[in-house]
């Protein structure tokens, strides 16, 4: 039985990977932040160690994976984080030295292979490099370091593999979906929708447990996994969330894309103001990615991989539910 360490176990993907890794008989312990009551919702086999391996030391880092034949490494800001002063800072020490630092010290603690979830962004700068995503977006520049980074620590003693993910929908114990805040909140409470062209791939949480369990058992060093369920425009994944909230009536209307960039330079300022800097730059957001159809064909890698993938409506629909409770709970009135 191969022993699997999780960096970010109780988190919405970890938790869901440890999920998938018990099912396939494998030894699974994991290192969280003690921010959530870990109840009896989690499984009790699973070995829980607290810490923040941002503040590690190397020997602390060591020391926690050993015995580990492998690891999935699945914390870190995604690109709706916005933080205070530089985001090029911000966002390397994260995703590059942070998590780069975490998978050398899993290679001299004897861990053989290693999956790091990053972002589908990645594959984009790859497929359009004239689209020039890195030079104008930290946050997908520090994502194709941060792949090239974790690869070249294996140095011929560890397998390092990254699933490039997009969109994830689903829900886990104790743990509120982002998508409230950032988007269901909005289509709750409008009377009409409006919402840029374009569209991009997505998965369910599921999914991308599989595909990581599948990665430790079938993937290549060095190798970048592009995972997807689906493709949607925006205007059919809104159509599912409004379904999913009773509310399919609500007209929905695209956006010219020189209005959204007007926005954008808006909101950018509205950052600058508060001295916060976003990884994504709204200026140039929906030029390159958000009017744009970001899809992905994953067939091919759910092949090399060995899953199946899943029904990414429903994920949608869990998700969109759960938030509307949570909605509810805050006494947030709906518009109908």
């Amino acid at each position: 039985m191969s022993k699997v360490f999780i960096v970010g176990g109780t988190g919405f993907i970890g938790y869901h990977t440890a999920l998938e890794l018990l099912k396939r008989g494998k030894e699974v312990a994991v290192v969280s932040l003690p921010d959530i009551d870990l109840g009896n919702w989690f499984p009790k086999e699973i070995k829980v160690e607290f810490g923040n391996v941002f503040e590690m030391s190397s020997d602390e880092l060591k020391k926690l994976f050993k015995g580990y034949d492998e690891m999935v490494y699945a914390v870190g800001p995604d690109d709706r984080y916005v933080p205070e002063g530089s985001a090029t800072d911000f966002f390397n020490n994260a995703l590059v030295e942070k998590c780069g630092n975490v998978v050398a010290a899993a290679r001299e603690a004897g861990v053989k292979k290693c999956v790091v979830c990053g972002s589908y962004f990645s594959y984009f700068h790859k497929k359009y490099p004239e689209r020039k995503l890195t030079e104008r977006h930290p946050y997908i520049n520090a994502r194709v370091s941060q792949e090239k980074r974790v690869i070249s620590e294996g140095k011929d003693k560890m397998d390092v593999m990254v699933l490039e993910l997009p969109y994830i929908f689903g829900v886990m114990p104790e743990r509120i979906p982002l998508w409230k805040d950032i988007l269901i909140k909005m289509l709750y409470t409008s009377p009409k929708i409006s919402y840029p062209k374009g569209g991009t791939a997505m998965v369910s949480v599921q999914t991308v447990a599989m595909a990581a369990a599948g990665a430790l058992e079938n993937g290549s060093h060095g190798k970048c996994y592009p995972i997807g369920d689906e493709n949607k425009t925006w205007v059919e994944m809104i159509k599912v969330m409004l379904k999913a909230m009773g509310m399919e009536h609500k007209k929905i209307s695209t956006v010219p894309t020189f209005l959204m960039t007007m926005y954008g330079k808006k909101l950018l300022k509205d950052e600058a103001e508060r001295g916060r800097q976003p990884g994504l730059t709204y200026s140039h957001l929906f030029k390159d990615i958000q009017e744009k159809n970001s899809f992905l064909d994953a067939d091919a890698v759910k092949k090399e991989l060995g899953y199946s993938g899943s029904d990414v409506d429903e994920a949608i629909e869990i998700t969109v539910q759960r938030c509307v409770e949570e909605l509810k709970k805050e006494n947030v009135q709906p518009v109908m």
